[in-house]
């Protein structure tokens, strides 16, 4: 298990504090092994204390391939004479950026796909193959992912992102971490109302 930020050098990710990758045998080959296709401009950004286990798999815009006519191959690619049909390989469909909210937990051998947008507290399960935004603090899961639940009620939802713990100093963090990893959301709602929290 690795804290993946000091690890990445790539300016396309960015990963946010105290998110780490547990994987036994490459967890310090994040970058080149689990974001695959990534040539540009997309960006990749996963947001703080989160939870990716092994064989999470960030597949970008890069793999997309023309498909409005007979052949998806990817010719010029290719070099030689094929190289002077560029315009085949450029200019296909982009999905925007890939962005993994704060205290996300990515289950074993998950795959996201281009453009998916994570939500704040959410859980992908084991082997999920992820295909479109997920809401903040669902649980997802299958192939394509779908909403098994959600984790709170609406106003819970609410209130957890008006706290934003991930936010916090991180002496206030450590002082109440039973409570962000125990408590309801009341609890935490009172220690941000007696805390000053940062905006």
């Amino acid at each position: 298990m690795v804290l993946l930020k000091p690890l990445v050098s790539n300016p396309l990710i960015d990963i946010g504090d105290y998110t780490y990758y547990d994987d036994p045998d490459h967890a310090d080959l994040f970058e080149s092994r689990n974001v695959l296709h990534h040539y540009g401009p997309d960006r990749l950004v996963i947001g703080k204390f989160c939870a990716l286990a092994t064989g999470v798999t960030f597949v970008m815009n890069g793999a997309n391939h023309r498909m409005n006519g007979v052949s998806t191959y990817p010719f010029p690619i290719m070099g030689g004479a094929w190289a002077d049909h560029v315009d085949l390989v450029s200019g296909l469909p982009v999905r925007g950026d890939t962005v993994v909210g704060n205290d996300v937990w990515i289950g074993g051998n998950v795959t996201i796909m281009p453009g998916v947008q994570i939500g704040h507290g959410a859980i992908i399960s084991t082997e999920s193959v992820v295909t479109r935004d997920v809401p903040d603090y669902t649980v997802v899961g299958g192939n394509p992912a779908r909403v098994i639940r959600e984790r709170f009620a609406e106003d819970d939802v609410r209130t957890l992102l008006d706290i934003a713990w991930w936010d916090w100093p991180l002496e206030l963090i450590t002082a109440h971490v039973r409570t962000i990893s125990d408590g309801s959301v009341a609890d935490l709602a009172a220690i941000a109302g007696a805390e000053p929290v940062p905006e």
